[in-house]
Protein backbone atom coordinates (compact mmCIF):
# COMPACT_ATOMS: atom_id res chain seq x y z
CA UNK A 1 0.00 0.00 0.00
CA UNK A 2 1.34 3.54 -0.99
CA UNK A 3 2.47 5.69 2.42
CA UNK A 4 0.49 9.04 3.69
CA UNK A 5 4.21 9.69 5.32
CA UNK A 6 4.46 13.56 4.54
CA UNK A 7 1.96 13.60 2.02
CA UNK A 8 -0.38 16.95 2.02
CA UNK A 9 -3.89 16.00 2.45
CA UNK A 10 -7.09 18.59 2.44
CA UNK A 11 -10.31 17.70 3.52
CA UNK A 12 -13.36 19.19 3.55
CA UNK A 13 -16.03 19.36 6.16
CA UNK A 14 -13.18 18.94 8.40
CA UNK A 15 -15.07 20.56 11.33
CA UNK A 16 -16.75 16.83 12.20
CA UNK A 17 -18.00 13.24 11.39
CA UNK A 18 -16.34 11.72 8.79
CA UNK A 19 -13.92 14.58 8.20
CA UNK A 20 -12.52 15.12 11.30
CA UNK A 21 -11.86 11.35 11.79
CA UNK A 22 -10.05 11.13 8.43
CA UNK A 23 -7.84 13.86 9.94
CA UNK A 24 -6.94 12.21 12.93
CA UNK A 25 -6.61 9.33 11.62
CA UNK A 26 -4.34 10.82 8.39
CA UNK A 27 -2.48 12.84 10.90
CA UNK A 28 -1.29 9.43 13.09
CA UNK A 29 0.20 8.30 9.30
CA UNK A 30 2.48 10.93 9.29
CA UNK A 31 0.30 13.23 7.24
CA UNK A 32 -0.02 16.39 7.07
CA UNK A 33 -3.76 17.72 6.81
CA UNK A 34 -5.79 21.04 5.69
CA UNK A 35 -8.76 21.46 7.31
CA UNK A 36 -11.96 23.25 5.90
CA UNK A 37 -15.11 24.17 7.36
CA UNK A 38 -16.56 27.07 8.07
CA UNK A 39 -16.39 27.37 11.46
CA UNK A 40 -13.09 28.30 12.61
CA UNK A 41 -13.33 27.74 16.63
CA UNK A 42 -14.41 24.33 15.52
CA UNK A 43 -11.70 23.38 12.94
CA UNK A 44 -9.01 24.81 15.72
CA UNK A 45 -10.43 21.83 18.00
CA UNK A 46 -9.81 19.29 15.37
CA UNK A 47 -5.93 20.48 15.00
CA UNK A 48 -5.72 20.17 18.66
CA UNK A 49 -6.06 16.58 18.33
CA UNK A 50 -4.20 16.05 15.74
CA UNK A 51 -0.05 14.60 16.42
CA UNK A 52 2.33 15.75 14.53
CA UNK A 53 3.26 19.59 13.06
CA UNK A 54 2.52 21.64 10.10
CA UNK A 55 -1.68 20.97 10.19
CA UNK A 56 -3.30 24.03 8.72
CA UNK A 57 -6.82 25.55 9.48
CA UNK A 58 -8.24 27.26 5.82
CA UNK A 59 -11.51 28.51 6.43
CA UNK A 60 -14.19 28.15 3.54
CA UNK A 61 -17.42 28.62 2.94
CA UNK A 62 -18.00 25.89 -0.06
CA UNK A 63 -21.46 27.28 -1.19
CA UNK A 64 -19.68 30.78 -2.64
CA UNK A 65 -18.43 29.07 -5.06
CA UNK A 66 -17.33 31.60 -7.27
CA UNK A 67 -14.63 32.30 -4.72
CA UNK A 68 -13.21 29.00 -4.57
CA UNK A 69 -10.50 29.06 -7.84
CA UNK A 70 -8.84 32.48 -6.20
CA UNK A 71 -9.04 30.53 -2.52
CA UNK A 72 -7.85 27.09 -4.09
CA UNK A 73 -4.55 29.31 -5.50
CA UNK A 74 -3.97 30.99 -2.30
CA UNK A 75 -3.96 27.81 -0.49
CA UNK A 76 -0.86 26.82 -3.40
CA UNK A 77 0.91 29.82 -2.80
CA UNK A 78 1.15 28.97 0.83
CA UNK A 79 1.49 25.24 1.24
CA UNK A 80 2.88 24.28 -2.38
CA UNK A 81 1.99 20.98 -2.77
CA UNK A 82 -1.40 19.31 -2.17
CA UNK A 83 -1.40 15.09 -2.62
CA UNK A 84 -4.53 14.26 -1.85
CA UNK A 85 -8.06 16.10 -2.16
CA UNK A 86 -10.74 14.81 -0.10
CA UNK A 87 -14.12 16.35 -1.36
CA UNK A 88 -16.34 15.44 2.02
CA UNK A 89 -18.48 18.28 3.01
CA UNK A 90 -22.05 18.33 2.31
CA UNK A 91 -25.48 18.06 4.04
CA UNK A 92 -28.23 15.65 3.53
CA UNK A 93 -32.49 16.11 2.89
CA UNK A 94 -35.57 15.02 4.79
CA UNK A 95 -38.38 15.77 3.12
CA UNK A 96 -41.03 14.71 0.31
CA UNK A 97 -40.34 16.44 -2.98
CA UNK A 98 -43.87 17.96 -2.98
CA UNK A 99 -43.20 19.62 0.41
CA UNK A 100 -39.60 20.90 -0.63
CA UNK A 101 -38.99 24.76 -1.74
CA UNK A 102 -36.82 24.92 -5.22
CA UNK A 103 -34.32 26.89 -2.85
CA UNK A 104 -33.55 23.82 -0.55
CA UNK A 105 -32.88 21.55 -4.01
CA UNK A 106 -30.38 24.33 -5.50
CA UNK A 107 -29.07 24.50 -1.42
CA UNK A 108 -27.92 20.96 -0.97
CA UNK A 109 -27.00 20.79 -5.39
CA UNK A 110 -24.72 23.89 -5.00
CA UNK A 111 -22.95 22.19 -1.87
CA UNK A 112 -23.28 18.68 -2.51
CA UNK A 113 -22.33 18.83 -6.44
CA UNK A 114 -21.39 22.07 -7.91
CA UNK A 115 -18.92 22.90 -4.54
CA UNK A 116 -17.37 19.95 -5.36
CA UNK A 117 -16.86 20.21 -8.89
CA UNK A 118 -15.29 23.79 -8.78
CA UNK A 119 -12.76 22.80 -6.42
CA UNK A 120 -11.88 19.64 -8.46
CA UNK A 121 -11.17 21.51 -11.48
CA UNK A 122 -9.51 24.41 -9.96
CA UNK A 123 -6.81 22.18 -8.04
CA UNK A 124 -6.69 19.78 -11.41
CA UNK A 125 -4.10 21.59 -13.11
CA UNK A 126 -2.00 21.68 -10.12
CA UNK A 127 -2.15 17.26 -10.41
CA UNK A 128 -1.90 16.59 -13.78
CA UNK A 129 1.22 19.20 -14.01
CA UNK A 130 2.90 17.08 -11.08
CA UNK A 131 1.56 13.56 -12.48
CA UNK A 132 0.63 12.47 -9.08
CA UNK A 133 -2.56 12.73 -6.82
CA UNK A 134 -5.59 11.02 -5.68
CA UNK A 135 -9.08 13.76 -5.87
CA UNK A 136 -11.27 11.49 -3.19
CA UNK A 137 -15.37 12.45 -3.18
CA UNK A 138 -17.29 11.23 -0.74
CA UNK A 139 -21.07 9.86 -2.23
CA UNK A 140 -22.96 7.87 -0.73
CA UNK A 141 -25.43 4.83 -0.99
CA UNK A 142 -27.76 7.17 -1.95
CA UNK A 143 -25.71 8.11 -5.10
CA UNK A 144 -27.12 4.39 -6.44
CA UNK A 145 -30.12 4.35 -5.59
CA UNK A 146 -33.36 6.86 -4.98
CA UNK A 147 -35.29 6.59 -1.53
CA UNK A 148 -37.74 8.65 -0.40
CA UNK A 149 -37.26 11.91 1.62
CA UNK A 150 -33.85 12.04 -0.26
CA UNK A 151 -34.87 13.55 -3.53
CA UNK A 152 -31.88 16.37 -3.69
CA UNK A 153 -29.68 14.66 -1.73
CA UNK A 154 -29.66 11.47 -4.34
CA UNK A 155 -29.79 13.86 -7.50
CA UNK A 156 -26.70 15.65 -5.96
CA UNK A 157 -25.29 12.10 -4.68
CA UNK A 158 -25.51 10.61 -8.15
CA UNK A 159 -24.66 13.74 -9.98
CA UNK A 160 -20.87 13.51 -8.49
CA UNK A 161 -20.59 9.89 -8.98
CA UNK A 162 -21.06 10.38 -12.90
CA UNK A 163 -18.65 13.26 -13.00
CA UNK A 164 -15.88 11.35 -11.34
CA UNK A 165 -16.47 8.17 -13.25
CA UNK A 166 -15.67 10.68 -16.18
CA UNK A 167 -12.68 12.38 -14.62
CA UNK A 168 -11.06 9.34 -13.59
CA UNK A 169 -10.84 7.94 -16.94
CA UNK A 170 -9.49 11.37 -18.14
CA UNK A 171 -6.47 11.87 -16.02
CA UNK A 172 -5.62 8.19 -15.60
CA UNK A 173 -2.93 8.86 -18.23
CA UNK A 174 -1.80 11.89 -16.08
CA UNK A 175 -1.14 9.54 -12.69
CA UNK A 176 -4.15 11.46 -10.72
CA UNK A 177 -6.35 8.81 -8.85
CA UNK A 178 -9.69 9.49 -8.59
CA UNK A 179 -11.88 7.26 -5.53
CA UNK A 180 -15.17 7.71 -4.90
CA UNK A 181 -16.61 6.37 -1.67
CA UNK A 182 -20.37 5.46 -1.03
CA UNK A 183 -20.72 5.09 2.52
CA UNK A 184 -24.52 3.98 3.84
CA UNK A 185 -25.29 5.09 7.59
CA UNK A 186 -22.25 6.09 9.07
CA UNK A 187 -22.55 7.44 13.12
CA UNK A 188 -22.33 11.30 12.61
CA UNK A 189 -24.67 14.37 12.81
CA UNK A 190 -26.16 14.10 8.83
CA UNK A 191 -29.09 13.47 9.81
CA UNK A 192 -29.29 15.81 12.47
CA UNK A 193 -27.83 18.86 10.13
CA UNK A 194 -29.80 17.52 7.00
CA UNK A 195 -32.44 19.64 5.35
CA UNK A 196 -36.07 19.86 5.64
CA UNK A 197 -38.40 20.74 3.00
CA UNK A 198 -38.41 24.78 4.34
CA UNK A 199 -34.99 24.50 4.74
CA UNK A 200 -34.74 24.49 8.41
CA UNK A 201 -32.62 22.09 10.04
CA UNK A 202 -33.94 18.11 10.54
CA UNK A 203 -32.44 18.32 14.22
CA UNK A 204 -32.87 14.32 15.01
CA UNK A 205 -30.69 11.74 14.52
CA UNK A 206 -32.55 8.80 12.42
CA UNK A 207 -32.85 5.22 13.57
CA UNK A 208 -30.43 4.26 10.99
CA UNK A 209 -27.53 6.24 11.64
CA UNK A 210 -27.72 5.41 15.59
CA UNK A 211 -27.26 1.93 14.51
CA UNK A 212 -25.00 2.42 11.47
CA UNK A 213 -20.94 2.06 11.05
CA UNK A 214 -18.68 3.91 13.51
CA UNK A 215 -16.95 6.78 11.88
CA UNK A 216 -13.83 5.37 12.91
CA UNK A 217 -14.22 2.55 11.21
CA UNK A 218 -15.42 4.80 8.27
CA UNK A 219 -12.46 6.89 8.07
CA UNK A 220 -10.31 3.93 8.63
CA UNK A 221 -11.48 2.02 5.40
CA UNK A 222 -11.50 5.32 3.42
CA UNK A 223 -7.61 5.50 4.16
CA UNK A 224 -7.14 2.34 3.02
CA UNK A 225 -9.11 3.06 0.01
CA UNK A 226 -6.87 5.67 -0.92
CA UNK A 227 -3.62 3.82 -0.13
CA UNK A 228 -4.49 0.70 -2.27
CA UNK A 229 -5.59 2.71 -5.62
CA UNK A 230 -9.58 1.85 -5.48
CA UNK A 231 -11.60 3.69 -7.72
CA UNK A 232 -14.89 3.23 -5.51
CA UNK A 233 -15.78 1.77 -2.32
CA UNK A 234 -18.88 0.69 -0.62
CA UNK A 235 -18.59 1.16 2.92
CA UNK A 236 -22.62 -0.10 4.30
CA UNK A 237 -23.95 -3.35 5.80
CA UNK A 238 -26.85 -4.79 6.67
CA UNK A 239 -30.25 -4.06 3.88
CA UNK A 240 -28.16 -0.88 2.57
CA UNK A 241 -25.16 -3.11 1.01
CA UNK A 242 -27.40 -5.43 -0.10
CA UNK A 243 -29.98 -2.49 -1.50
CA UNK A 244 -26.70 -1.19 -3.52
CA UNK A 245 -26.04 -4.97 -5.42
CA UNK A 246 -29.96 -5.09 -5.86
CA UNK A 247 -30.12 -1.99 -7.56
CA UNK A 248 -27.44 -2.95 -10.08
CA UNK A 249 -28.72 -6.20 -11.08
CA UNK A 250 -32.29 -6.14 -10.41
CA UNK A 251 -33.47 -2.80 -10.58
CA UNK A 252 -37.29 -3.54 -10.89
CA UNK A 253 -36.55 -5.38 -7.59
CA UNK A 254 -35.68 -2.24 -5.95
CA UNK A 255 -38.01 -0.21 -7.42
CA UNK A 256 -40.80 -2.26 -5.76
CA UNK A 257 -38.92 -2.52 -2.82
CA UNK A 258 -38.02 1.17 -1.83
CA UNK A 259 -41.62 1.84 -1.78
CA UNK A 260 -42.71 0.36 1.23
CA UNK A 261 -39.48 1.82 2.88
CA UNK A 262 -40.35 3.85 6.11
CA UNK A 263 -37.99 6.86 5.51
CA UNK A 264 -37.37 9.36 8.53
Amino acid sequence: MKSLQNKTVWITGASEGIGKELAIQLAQLGARTILTARTISKLEMVRELLPGEGHLIYPMDLSQTEEIPAKVSQLLQEVGQIDVLINNAGISQRSLVRDTQFEVDRRIMELDYFAVIYLTKALLPHLTARKSGCIVTISSVAGKLGTPMRSAYCAAKHAVIGFMDSLRAEVHSDGVEVLVVTPGSIKTNISINALEGDGASHGITDPAIANGIAVEECASRIIKGIQRGRPELLIAKGKEKFAAYIRRFFPNLLFKMVRVVKST
